[in-house]
């Protein structure tokens, strides 16, 4: 590649001060959420502000045969948004806009870079709000939030992002531009919106989405039950959804959460509490105060230590504010730390989580755990210190017993977070040889040059040469390459 002749022609398209070469800025765009998997700046990155100048990057590109990938906000914690094989990010950062907001019928159209929460609170003081609420909605990108299918906290009651995505305008790896879906719940035909939601940038660029909105529950109630142990938080959680109670987001922090919540926030949790349950409902009013007291008796039942219930919006937000803080608590208590993001059955949680306590203890690492306990999906934090020799692999070989673990009772490798290049290692072990080759050939349709996001979510054939990564700390290793694209 003469790097100096595409920059030039990249800035004839976007303007010379969207066009980042310089090696000191790329270092920006050399990882996402997730460091420790590698720092790969890439070549070339170029920002974009409408769909047109996406068409004209992306065919640049394409004749230049140069690798490229999407990139949001870079909060993404499998290493998705990394150029494993250098080559061009296009940064959608610039197309932020709410195109727009169709109350009526509950539907709006957005650019992949509006912020997650923007959205909601563009359309709240009319009553609704946009379901999908990832702990990063402050900073997550709709577009990221698609490419991952992100879940949140009330996914439990409302589900993940690809229950909330209509349609979708895409630019393939061509330079094509296709329209996915659109305003109605559903469209004839493949349901190739679904199939684009979750597909973590290696099927082509998203530059329009068109969501559904919700209304506004006429109320919320949000409770906070602390128990001695884990164990008894798990159990609970199992009841509550046995009784026929979905409530809209059921959330646990264990001892570990609780200690650096405290030494940081003063909520109060109480003294020996080895667990915290946040559980919200919303409905009508009568119906949320009948399941409160049924969640009140089970709770009392398997012996709380302690039973708050938010009297108004203000106690709800601190309520919610040691759960959204509970990963940048653990900072308190740890230097590093490697947040996993495996899926369990909800019955089996009390085990699984006596197995995490384990792994832990096998191999000489704390691990936290705050996670969305209503759907099974688990987000222990891995505490390690990478200035000390070893540290960074008993971490990574706990998280790989950990993804074992999630497998052998019946769950899955992620929940929300994606595969990446995080765990494209641990794919074989949930898909058969034909099973991953059905997806090659998918993704083939889309791009048949394997250059939209090379590296990710799939691991390669060993005949087909795409770039395969398989991670180590603080390097990239390559196969399969004989030459840069």
């Amino acid at each position: 590649m003469d790097k100096n002749r595409v920059v030039r022609e990249l800035a004839a398209i976007v303007g010379r001060e969207w066009v980042i070469s310089d090696p000191d800025e790329l270092t920006v765009y050399e990882c996402d959420g997730m460091t420790f998997l590698g720092r790969t700046p890439p070549d070339i990155v170029v920002l974009p502000n409408s769909t047109a100048q996406v068409v004209e990057v992306v065919k640049l590109c394409d004749r230049e045969r140069l690798p490229f990938l999407p990139r949001g906000a870079g909060t993404g914690l499998s290493g998705g948004a990394i150029a494993v094989a250098g080559g061009v990010i296009i940064g959608l950062n610039r197309m932020n806009r709410i195109l727009e907001i169709d109350l009526a019928n509950q539907r709006a159209v957005v650019e992949p870079g509006l912020v997650n929460l923007a959205l909601t609170q563009a359309v709240q003081k009319h009553g609704h709000y946009f379901a999908p609420d990832p702990a990063s909605q402050a900073a997550s990108s709709i577009g990221g939030n698609v490419a991952e299918n992100a879940g949140g906290p009330h996914c439990l009651k409302y589900g993940t992002t690809t229950m909330h995505i209509l349609g979708l305008e895409l630019v393939l790896a061509s330079g094509e531009i296709v329209q996915l879906g659109g305003k109605t719940l559903d469209c004839p035909g493949y349901d190739l919106t679904g199939l684009f939601t979750g597909s973590e940038g290696t099927l082509g660029i998203a530059t329009k989405v068109t969501v559904r909105l919700m209304r506004q529950a006429e109320a919320v109630k949000t409770l906070l039950a602390s128990f001695r142990a884990i164990d008894t938080a798990s159990e609970v959680v199992s009841e509550i959804i046995a009784t026929g109670i979905i409530p809209s987001a059921m959330e646990m922090m264990d001892r570990h959460i609780i200690r650096a919540l405290e030494e940081w926030l003063h909520i109060g949790y109480p003294e020996g509490a080895g667990a915290v349950l946040l559980i919200e409902l919303d409905g009508p009013v009568a119906e949320i105060e009948a399941q409160a007291g049924q969640i009140e008796q089970i709770c009392v039942r398997h012996g709380a230590l302690d039973l708050r219930i938010a009297r108004d919006e203000q106690e709800r937000a601190l309520l919610w504010r040691g759960r959204k803080g509970a990963v940048a608590a653990v900072g308190r208590i740890t230097h590093d730390f490697y947040l996993q993001d495996g899926v369990v059955p909800r019955t089996t949680l009390p085990q699984v989580l006596r197995e995490v306590d384990a792994v832990a203890q096998r191999n000489a690492v704390v691990i936290a755990n705050v996670f969305h306990a209503g759907d099974g999906n688990l987000h222990p934090l891995i505490c390690f210190d990478s200035r000390r020799d070893g540290e960074l692999q008993r971490a990574l070989t706990a998280g790989s017993e950990i993804m074992r673990l999630c497998l052998s009772v019946g769950g899955s490798i992620t929940g929300e977070h994606g595969i990446g290049m995080e765990k494209i290692d641990f794919i074989p072990l949930m898909y058969s040889p034909d099973d991953l080759e059905a997806m090659r050939r998918v993704r083939a349709a889309f791009d048949s040059s394997s250059r939209c996001n090379p590296g990710k979510l799939l691991p390669a054939a060993r005949s087909c040469g795409e770039t395969h990564v398989s991670y180590r700390p603080h390097r990239i290793e390559r196969e399969g390459l004989a030459e840069r694209y």
